[in-house]
């Protein structure tokens, strides 16, 4: 019997994993297919295949948004302070300081003004990387500026919400923020400026139930989950199945809760249009 023997080794037998650098490939959690990361980038962080928006965070939310080079930030280092003296596996302090070194924000918002098409805004913007994108009392002091800012620069208001809710290590604080942040809401009304929501997934709790939900217009991206109660407690509650697509976006939409479910791609787009148009009509 014969037998051969490979002289070149740089020729891989089947079933040989090639490596990949790490952070290459991302696969996308809807639909299962595989991407490169330059490819999710390219595509403002959607999957190519199924258009399912990946999180982001507020800086890359941000630039996808507003035209190059024109947002402006303010209050950058507004940092929350710890009126509870609240622990839980670690104290607040120690959790929200580990998590400015980690994420490099100083809370769980962005803040400040801007262009979209060339138009003035002033926008607000949350983080879910920073605990969760929790509304604490600087995500509420940092809304009321970015309102007073609409006022006094006679321009429009942009909230982009991405949340799980009140920050709970702040308690009634936290609550507070919800009527805070409705009532600034309503002078902004009373100047005749327009304010729009965004809703990203996931948008819940008090934050829902405050400044997310009261938008002189209300937009989400497609399958955004929204609600107050996630859908899991309100199945334990009621004692009955939910219906199919329960709280995601286009179920709203159906419901009329939102105005519009708008791909992130055509976010900008929409968003300078309506400002056109809102700003005009006033």
């Amino acid at each position: 019997m014969a037998w051969f023997k490979r002289n070149k080794s740089n020729i891989e037998t089947a079933g040989r994993k090639r490596e990949m650098p790490d952070g290459s490939w991302v696969k996308c959690e809807h639909c299962s297919e595989m991407m490169h990361q330059k490819q999710l980038e390219g595509a403002m962080y959607t999957c190519i295949h199924c258009g399912a928006s990946f999180r982001v965070s507020s800086t890359q939310y941000l630039a996808i948004l507003l035209d190059e080079g024109s947002f402006k930030e303010y209050d950058r280092k507004m940092q929350a302070t710890d009126p509870l003296g609240f622990s839980d596996t670690k104290s607040y302090k120690d959790r929200t300081e580990a998590t400015i070194r980690k994420t490099g924000l100083s809370d769980a918002m962005r803040s400040g003004t801007g262009k979209i098409h060339d138009i003035p805004v002033s926008i607000a913007v949350m983080d879910f990387g920073f605990i969760g994108g929790s509304m604490g009392s600087v995500v509420g002091e940092k809304i009321a500026r970015a309102i007073d800012r609409a006022i006094k620069n006679r321009c429009g208001l942009i909230i982009v919400s991405m949340s799980g809710g009140a920050r709970m290590m702040e308690g009634a604080y936290s609550l507070m923020q919800m009527a805070k942040t409705s009532a600034r809401l309503t002078l902004l009304h009373d100047a005749g400026l327009p304010y729009i929501s965004i809703m990203l997934d996931p948008t819940t709790g008090g934050v829902t139930a405050s400044f997310a939900m009261l938008g002189d217009i209300n937009l989400a991206e497609p399958r955004a989950l929204i609600g107050f109660a996630g859908p899991r407690v309100i199945k334990q509650t009621i004692g009955r199945d939910l219906p199919e697509g329960f709280q995601r976006a286009e179920f709203l939409l159906e419901k009329g809760f939102l105005d519009r479910v708008v791909p992130r791609k055509e976010m900008k787009d929409t968003v300078a249009q309506l400002l056109r148009h809102m700003t005009e009509s006033r």
